[in-house]
């Protein structure tokens, strides 16, 4: 069984009721976890001690949290008021559990479903997001990350390239997987607007309403986004309910072309603000 699991973010109990819920097997069912593992959750350690002990059974992607716990532990960022993953930093086995996280891929592909953290640009298919993920994710597990997470932070440029090369093709990818909301019908992002797609910024539409894109028709699964909530559309799963804001941890069972959807309610980790 192949469920797919929205943003997680240190809120281990209720990730602990979900598999509880759908009555988890490690031998029989396959998690693919859509980022944002930690932060603003009062458990980012015991979350990512789960998380890895659980071996092949969980495919777990970077969100734009993660990477923020990554970045400041080499440096490369303050952390925030908000921030809860101090018990990460703090562990006796920091380097072995940020070593296993910046390991973790940026885009995969289960039953059929493309799975990203944020979204995509309409220029991009499957293949092409795919690559350019495991691109910026062979950078993360390689000698330059921390040189690279110096450079990750910034809204430039804010359109996709071809001939974009190093450090700014890997944000601009980075941007895209893991913090695209809105962008134009050419592809240009809009970081600034954090509100449902109903409300769109002028000009702007969410990624993907945009009509034409390159990934039209391909079943897309994604978190990042909570104020959009739960979303079943034919080809769309939006899995950020906002647990750490005291809404619900989603899960959805998708073997077989089943659409089967699973959540436990959770208490509010923070305040939005």
């Amino acid at each position: 069984m192949d469920y797919l699991i929205g943003d997680l973010q240190g809120c281990c109990d209720a990730f602990e009721r979900l598999l509880e819920k759908i009555d988890f097997s490690p031998s029989r069912d396959r998690l693919h976890l859509l980022g944002d593992l930690v932060n603003r959750g009062p458990a980012s350690l015991a979350t990512l001690d789960r998380l890895i002990n659980l071996g092949d059974a969980a495919q777990c992607l970077l969100g734009n949290h993660d990477l923020h716990l990554l970045a400041v532990s080499v440096g490369a960022r303050k952390p925030h008021r908000s921030d809860t993953f101090g018990d990460v930093l703090a562990s006796p086995r920091r380097d072995a559990l940020l070593d296993w996280l910046r390991h973790r891929p940026l885009a995969a592909r289960a039953q059929g479903w493309l799975l990203v953290h944020a979204g995509v640009v309409p220029q991009w298919d499957a293949a092409l997001t795919l690559a350019l993920a495991a691109e910026v994710q062979t950078v993360l597990a390689g000698p330059e990350m921390a040189d690279f997470l110096q450079q990750m932070y910034g809204n430039d440029p804010d359109h996709w390239s071809p001939a974009l090369a190093g450090v700014r093709r890997w944000r601009l990818v980075l941007n895209v997987l893991t913090r695209i909301r809105y962008c134009t019908p050419g592809g240009t992002l809009e970081f600034e607007t954090k509100d449902g797609s109903g409300t769109p910024p002028p000009g702007h539409l969410a990624w993907f309403d945009v009509p034409g894109r390159a990934t039209a028709g391909v079943p897309i699964a994604f978190g990042h986004w909570s104020t959009l909530g739960l979303q079943n559309r034919p080809d769309l799963l939006a899995l950020d309910t906002g647990c750490v804001w005291g809404g619900a941890l989603t899960a959805v069972r998708v073997d077989g072309g089943r659409r089967e959807v699973v959540q436990v309610s959770c208490p509010q980790a923070q305040v939005p603000g």
